[in-house]
């Protein structure tokens, strides 16, 4: 049975540095290779270095490695994972690829240098070992052809997108000699393990995300310089408007690199012919763009010149830098009003203005371009609209954008304006069909040759949405929906603007454990938004609190601290899956549960001292007593210390960058569990509620808590007057330190007393109720809503 303990990658720059950390991320010691440098450098020199010393043989692949902790995204989910990438060098260390299950080949975009290396791997890989390229777009087939018969049936491309710890999209191609068991493995490996989106490519020019993402681009351009647009203006309609990044069209290239598009598109234009050759032949302006190193971010301009605080935008006739330009109309206007991206989409497309025009011009030629390829390309249209939302951001993919905008309505536009529309599409409309997917009781068919195919997803992939199509819904309000999720466990999902936590989540809590108590055998609390949660609702606690209505922000969060308390003391497991941002209330949703399932991405912090608050629903309480559980009993250890540690985590208001970081910050523990893929997170926190449920859980024994009390609360307090009286915290600030160490420390009781759970719930909710009759507190919540950002008053 095939499995990956070990791997190799080879070449060190920002793609393989970034495949080896996403590899380190999961817990794959990696062997990170490079070539040995020509010569010394005046550096090594000095440090008496010589031509054998392995510090200079290594020095591509070590520095690419520290070049990791300083990359921003960062490319590591711990700065703890660097200790499991190993550098070498191609000359000394190629022997070591017989030690490895996977070989990932990232060199120089050169077909007869790929060809040289992949030789040399075959001479040493062990029988059985997967070799893979992550070429961008050089044939896979023409890579291996010198190799032997294992190697070909164990050799295929696996093209990541950069970053590889962010980006879902992995494109696997497969080769005509590629064993059907090895495909079927690193689907499978690259979805459950890798967290990946797998699409399977066609050994075409550029795969399949880049071969329309370059197109489309480039279709972009054209209609830029044809109709007079600016490059800003451009930006401004090619972003959220139309369910794209906020990078939009040349934010983006700016971020990749002009020298690095230009490269890809040169793939396409060497090997195609006819009108197509043409759509790919680089601009002139865009070759003397790169001729002057205007590459964009890395070289410090490009489309765009940050100028102090201003963002300058070029003007591609003269070269010079203007003012940003941003594109107004009536339709970019009336669309805000407008509900649900399709819907948003139909009007701007069909908007007879400069913004619907130039709109229709840039998205029609890529809809029938796509059409075209299917088939070339990709097997079906899945795999199009999958590589284009998993690998460039875009929230539908071609043929769903035409299935929002009117398959039958556009072709008729199209053919007027002379677009080739392929007969397959055509076929699609004499057949009474106005579709590419069908919906059918959560069940989802896309059109290929000539009928509806179900579509298949990974039995890992659970769709709230689908299950309450099939009317799974048990009860539902305006803030959350229980939906039985099969097998006896039920998922409580919410549905708020942001997951913000209302008086609706709060009642749906109260009934989700209530009626998982009687009916089913656990629940899990997760959803599939943007977010998790950001926290209790700002809004509605700013108005009470500025109408004075006190009374009833202590109604809400007692009831909410309530809830919390049944969540924890459920008599059947509650299991909270959270991922993205999940901060404030809703970290305090998690810290009660019987287990948390969290996704490798996710960003959890207690995080309300940002707005002059403290933690309100027992967040700092439950923090505390899950790291007091980390000491198994009669374990000795420093209770002050502890103290210490949540009351840093909490005032430095500290954010997981991680789910890995979060168990190092004591939000998770060994009773918690990561997962890789976001999309298979619910099916795996349901798991957990029956693995729980199997070894007879029951709810947990109500204990006291040891706090440090008077002396502990003192201790606490120095370090805020420290930090203070350096001018590192306002006097604000310092107030807001001392109700939370007072919270921390369990009030002025001696140290080692042990507290009940609910009396540290009432001091915290005066504590919280004190500062929000603070005006400095108002003023920070006030700036958090209007600003996003923190206020420091």
């Amino acid at each position: 049975m095939q499995r990956i303990k070990k791997a190799a990658v080879l070449g060190s720059g920002v793609m393989g540095s970034g495949i080896a950390a996403h590899l380190a991320n999961i817990g794959i010691p990696t062997l990170l290779l490079d070539i040995v440098p020509r010569e010394l450098s005046e550096e090594d020199t000095a440090k008496g270095l010589t031509i054998e010393s392995k510090e200079f043989r290594n020095r591509f692949s070590q520095s690419a490695i520290q070049k990791l902790l300083k990359q921003k995204p960062a490319p590591l989910a711990s700065k703890k994972n660097l200790a499991l990438i190993e550098a070498g060098n191609f000359e000394d260390d190629m022997s070591r690829l017989s030690e490895v299950d996977w070989v990932i080949e990232v060199v120089v975009e050169n077909l007869a240098i790929k060809k040289q290396v992949l030789a040399k791997v075959d001479a040493v890989r062990k029988p059985g070992s997967i070799i893979s390229s992550n070429t961008s777009g050089i044939s896979i087939e023409a890579m291996s052809e010198d190799c032997s018969e294992d190697f070909k049936k164990h050799f295929l491309g696996t093209h990541f997108f950069n970053p590889p710890r962010y980006l879902k999209l992995l494109e696997v191609i497969p080769t005509q000699h590629t064993s059907h068991e090895v495909l079927t493995f690193m689907k499978k490996f690259g979805e459950d393990v890798l967290g990946k989106g797998v699409v399977l490519a066609k050994d075409t020019p550029n795969f399949i995300g880049n071969r329309i993402g370059t197109y489309g681009l480039l279709v972009t351009v054209r209609e830029m310089l044809k109709g007079g647009y600016s490059v800003g203006e451009v930006d401004s309609i090619t972003g959220p408007m139309i369910g794209r990044p906020s990078s939009a069209t040349f934010r983006t290239l700016d971020v990749v690199g002009l020298d690095t598009f230009i490269h890809v598109a040169n793939n396409v234009y060497d090997l195609v012919e006819g009108e197509e050759k043409e759509v790919f032949k680089v601009p002139e302006f865009m070759k003397e763009m790169a001729d002057r190193k205007w590459l964009g971010s890395k070289s410090g301009q490009g489309f765009f010149l940050k100028q102090g605080k201003e963002i300058l935008e070029l003007d591609p006739a003269t070269f010079e830098y203007g003012t940003r330009k941003k594109l107004t109309t009536v339709s970019t206007e009336t669309v805000k009003q407008v509900k649900g991206l399709p819907n948003k989409l139909k009007a701007l497309v069909y908007a007879d203005d400069r913004a619907g025009n130039f709109l229709w011009s840039i998205i029609s030629p890529v809809l029938a371009y796509s059409a075209e390829l299917t088939g070339e390309i990709s097997d079906n249209i899945v795999g199009i609209d999958q590589a284009m939302k998993w690998g460039f951001g875009w929230d539908l993919g071609p043929f769903e954008i035409w299935d929002a905008i009117g398959v039958s309505k556009s072709v008729v536009r199209m053919e007027s304006e002379g677009i080739s529309v392929p007969g397959w599409v055509k076929d699609l409309l004499d057949n009474g069909n106005d579709s590419f997917y069908k919906q059918d009781n959560g069940a989802v068919s896309f059109y290929h040759n000539g009928e509806y195919v179900q579509l298949d997803r990974n039995e890992k992939e659970i769709k709230l949405s689908a299950l309450k199509e099939q009317g799974r819904i048990i009860k539902k309000n305006s803030g959350a929906s229980l939906i039985d999720l099969g097998d006896g466990v039920a998922c409580l999902e919410f549905h708020t603007k942001s997951n913000a936590i209302g008086m609706d989540i709060t009642q749906m809590i109260n009934f989700a454990v209530e009626e998982v108590s009687k009916n089913y055998k656990g629940l899990v609390i997760g959803n599939q938004a943007k977010n998790f949660c950001v926290g209790a609702n700002l809004a509605m606690i700013l108005m009470e609190a500025q109408d004075d209505n006190y009374f009833e922000i202590e109604m809400v969060v007692k009831g909410f601290q309530n809830a919390m308390m049944k969540i924890k003391y459920s008599d059947k497991p509650v299991v909270v899956a959270p991922y993205g941002m999940t901060l404030g209330g809703g970290s305090e949703i998690c810290l009660p549960a019987s287990s948390i399932v969290a996704s490798s991405e996710t960003y959890m912090g207690l995080v309300e001292v940002g707005v002059g608050l403290i933690p309100g629903g027992g967040g700092s309480k439950e923090l505390y007593m899950k790291q007091l559980k980390q000491f198994p009993e009669g374990v000795q250890f420093d209770l002050q210390t502890l103290a210490n540690r949540v009351f840093e985590t909490v005032a430095m208001a500290k954010v997981s960058t991680s789910a890995q970081e979060a168990f190092e910050n004591g939000f998770l523990n060994h009773n918690d569990r990561k997962v890789f893929n976001a999309d298979h997170l619910i099916y795996e926190a349901k798991q957990r509620v029956l693995e729980l449920y199997e070894a007879g859980y029951s709810a947990p024994v109500r204990e006291k808590v040891p706090v440090v009390g008077e002396t502990g609360y003192a201790t606490l307090l120095l370090g805020a007057q420290a930090m203070y009286q350096s001018g590192y915290i306002s006097e604000h600030d310092l107030t807001i330190a001392k109700k939370l160490a007072y919270v921390i420390a369990g009030g002025k009781v001696p140290f080692g007393t042990k507290v009940d759970e609910q009396y540290l719930l009432d001091i915290e909710r005066e504590a919280f109720l004190s500062l929000i009759t603070e005006m400095k507190s108002q003023a920070r919540m006030q700036h958090m809503l209007v600003k996003g950002k923190p206020l420091r008053n």
